[in-house]
């Protein structure tokens, strides 16, 4: 697959964040259905950054994979803060990374309900020093257009992730 310039250049930048300050990478993905890996996995070198990612569509995976409860899943649903961040949490307490990133969000056409609309995304961002970050945003466009940009907002968390740490 081929990613925009702009969305390369990113990922590079986090690489080469990650690799001057030695961190590792994991990706919990939902909505995005492992984009993210994807985009860093096209640069070449990328294994000494990247240590895995979870595609955890359904929410059978999110339980199994990552960890995220039955009871939250149930409470809040599959597209909210509380699941983004169990996700991102689990990936790393189920990795050797540093930093993880999650998303979970409905990228459409379909699946919107009256409180959660289509390019509704939250997407986390945890590291071992225990911070969990968070954004929501509501993308415009249609379902390659969310998810997108979707790759571009966890890419600038998992930057902001490694400037921190």
């Amino acid at each position: 697959m081929t990613f925009p310039p702009e969305t390369v250049e990113r990922a590079e930048r986090l690489l080469a964040l990650c690799r001057a300050r030695g961190l590792r990478v994991a990706t919990a993905e939902s909505c995005t259905g492992g984009l993210i890996a994807a985009c860093l996995t096209e640069i070449a070198g990328s294994s000494d950054v990247v240590d895995r990612g979870f595609v955890t569509y359904a929410n059978e995976a999110k339980r199994e994979l990552l960890g995220v409860s039955d009871e939250l899943l149930v409470r809040v649903g599959a597209v909210s803060e509380e699941v983004a961040r169990a996700m991102a949490s689990g990936a790393l307490a189920r990795s050797a990374a540093d930093l993880a990133v999650a998303v979970t969000g409905i990228a459409g056409p379909g699946g919107a309900t009256e409180t959660k609309p289509v390019g509704l995304v939250h997407h986390a961002c945890a590291g071992r020093d225990g911070a969990v970050a968070h954004r929501r945003v509501v993308y415009p466009g249609d379902r390659g257009a969310v998810r997108r940009a979707t790759v571009e907002t966890a890419l600038d968390m998992l930057i902001d992730g490694a400037e921190r740490g």
